[in-house]
């Protein structure tokens, strides 16, 4: 991915500009103020995605760490048996 760096003007100057550099290059714009980094744009989408997929990696990292702490995993085959006995035993009642 290509990084897409613009002076701070250029969000008051070119708006529509910017922004569509966004939705077209799905990167993140990085702007600087007085040559330093300031600020970081990106549109509604892309943001959506990169934190959706945040959110699965920090879901994932916390199920591996369970995993590591001896907390137990399951098969696909596990949680079917586990599952059809559940409805065996709330059939029964």
């Amino acid at each position: 991915m290509k990084t897409i760096i613009k002076p701070s003007a250029a969000i008051r100057q070119d708006y529509n500009g910017i922004a569509k550099l966004c939705r077209e290059s799905a990167a993140p714009v990085y702007l600087t103020k007085n040559g330093k980094g300031d600020l970081v744009v990106m549109d509604i989408d892309n943001y959506n995605r990169r934190e959706a997929s945040f959110s699965l990696r920090e879901e994932l990292l916390g199920i591996e760490e369970a995993r590591r702490d001896g907390v137990p995993d399951y098969s696909c085959d596990d949680v079917v048996e586990m599952m059809r006995q559940a409805v065996k035993e709330a059939a029964k009642k």
